[in-house]
């Protein structure tokens, strides 16, 4: 499939990411104000995310590291297959851990990747989501936060690729059928 960005439809709009976005924001620093945060961003998609997010969290002990996971490769929908491709560079151990994900779809990823994290015993772990779609769920994971929750579409834009390109996008969008 080839694709090119005249034949998207926006999804989310710049403006309705950052309303969004601000919005996290402020839950997440009411929720951890007594707290330090080590805030992951699963790489690749999720870094104008974590990039927006992290700037709406007011908190002086927030710290950030990334780690880097696949399971679409080239595709438009999930292999099953995770793999590992950057792992953290700073120790969880006790430290209240913020998972910050591009999407969850069929949760087989941030299984893989929960599963992971608990085994180097930080002292809590949420996640937080921008996009959560429920219909392609096929192992159930518990998500803090959640930007929007979206139909079952292959989307693009704002961190989110089709072969690697169109993550320089400011919106989100789903392909014209």
């Amino acid at each position: 499939m080839d694709i090119s960005s005249d034949q998207l439809d926006v999804l989310f709009s710049a403006e309705d990411l950052r309303i969004r976005i601000k919005e996290l924001g402020a839950q997440i620093e009411a929720d951890y104000k007594d707290r330090d945060i080590h805030v992951i961003c699963v790489l690749k998609g999720s870094f104008p995310f974590l990039a927006d997010l992290v700037r709406q969290i007011k908190h002086d002990n927030l710290s950030v590291d990334f780690l880097g996971l696949s399971s679409y490769g080239n595709e438009t929908k999930s292999s099953g297959v995770v793999r590992m491709t950057q792992d953290l560079t700073i120790p969880i151990e006790g430290k209240n851990v913020l998972i910050i994900e591009d999407i969850i779809d069929t949760g087989l990823t941030m299984h893989y990747l929960l599963e992971n994290l608990k085994t180097r015993l930080p002292k809590t772990m949420e996640i937080c989501t921008l996009l959560h779609k429920p219909s392609n769920t096929e192992k159930e994971v518990d998500m803090k936060y959640v930007g929007f929750t979206i139909p079952n579409k292959f989307v693009i834009g704002y961190g989110l690729d089709y072969a690697e390109r169109f993550r320089n996008l400011p919106y989100i969008g789903v392909v014209r059928q």
